[in-house]
């Protein structure tokens, strides 16, 4: 619709709305005027690798040698090596639901079962201890956590996490926790990392995270993962066999992201807060939805079942895809239906985009849904 010349409001984007910063993509400028064209060790470069440790020390009070740090082409890519590196035919790994569309492919890819674990909608999409101990079985290998949460930017307090770690140490299960949305967080809330609950908790957990959301650098494909030596060294290994290393000058400009501290990213999250309450206070005007405050990321994750059996031009409205697909061919507004995330109840919609544009969109949406019969 967009290559015809449709006017369509895109609430489906992944990734922020916002320039990479200057600094950063003035560190890339010199690293090519200066020669920083080559290859680098396959787990990045040293600077860049002390530059994430130092973060990781002070967000965290997480402490890792080199060693422990594997710099790769996006979080996505970290996650893909673990997966390549400890996930076996035969083995489960336990995936909240709704989740990250990724996580079930890549235990699949690796002949492995991902084993979902509902969360409810009521309690805020926490991990219950009857809930997470009634799926394990001998064969269960990980948990993967995702704190903020794409696609219901719903995050974990220390209770559940403490759950989540107990769970983990007495079952033998690795932590694989997704913290990319670390940075964006509101309401004076602060993400915290699993891996900071204790020494026995971090020597079983793998931190995921990079500089794509936190400071709109989606495109410059830096991601890393810090965690156990050994299992890392595996994952570099899988890593200098496939793409060897990340690109060398993403990595100068992601030393230069990371080492600016929060001042970039705080910005960002000041403006996705106005959007975030604008989307949601609107959601929750409209017939037939209702939507949750989001405490993390820039999705909101609004329940639609309310409007499934009204009908459209096309007939009734049954599934989130059904929905999706009205609000597209009727208000002209991208939304991405909840199926590939494990719900079947609700439509994930990103507020990166201007406060304009979702004003408008949720005007749109608004009239679009009061059409059904």
């Amino acid at each position: 619709l967009v290559a015809q010349g449709v006017d369509v409001i895109d609430f489906a984007s992944g990734e922020p709305d916002f320039d990479t910063p200057d600094h950063a993509k003035a560190a890339a400028e010199a690293a090519i005027r200066t020669g920083f064209t080559k290859y680098t060790p396959s787990s990045g470069t040293d600077e860049l690798r002390h530059a994430i440790a130092k973060k990781l020390e002070a967000d965290h009070g997480l402490r890792y040698d080199k060693s422990q740090i594997l710099v790769s082409c996006g979080a996505k890519h970290s996650l893909y090596n673990l997966a390549e590196a400890f996930y076996e035919a035969g083995d489960e790994v336990i995936i909240p639901t709704p989740y990250w569309v990724s996580y079930s492919d890549q235990v699949l890819l690796n002949d492995a079962t991902p084993v979902f674990l509902p969360t409810v909608e009521e309690e805020g999409y926490a991990i219950a201890r009857t809930r997470l101990e009634s799926v394990i079985t001998p064969r269960s290998k990980a948990i993967i956590v995702n704190s903020p949460c794409n696609p219901t930017g719903a995050m974990y307090d220390r209770a559940t996490l403490e759950v989540i770690a107990d769970v983990a140490l007495r079952h033998d299960l690795l932590i694989v926790s997704d913290e990319i949305y670390e940075k964006i967080c509101y309401d004076g809330i602060t993400q915290t990392s699993i891996a900071s609950l204790s020494p026995d908790v971090c020597a079983r957990t793998v931190v995921i995270n990079g500089v794509s959301k936190a400071y709109a650098m989606t495109g410059w494909r830096i991601g890393y993962a810090a965690g156990p030596k050994d299992l890392l060294t595996a994952m570099a290994n899988i890593q200098s066999q496939s793409t060897s290393n990340a690109t060398s000058i993403s990595q100068k400009a992601a030393v230069a992201a990371i080492n600016a501290g929060d001042e970039f990213p705080s910005r960002m999250v000041k403006e996705f807060d106005r959007r975030r309450r604008l989307m949601v206070q609107r959601l929750n005007q409209m017939p037939g939805v209702r939507c949750r405050l989001p405490q993390g990321a820039f999705y909101a994750f609004p329940n639609v079942s309310g409007v499934f059996h009204r009908r459209g031009p096309q007939g009734p409205l049954t599934t989130p895809t059904d929905v999706a697909t009205y609000l597209l061919t009727e208000a002209r507004i991208a939304a991405i239906p909840g199926e590939p995330f494990g719900s079947s109840a609700h439509v994930r919609l990103s507020y990166a985009t201007s406060y304009e544009a979702v004003a408008t969109g949720m005007d749109r949406m608004e009239a679009a849904l009061r059409k059904l019969s």
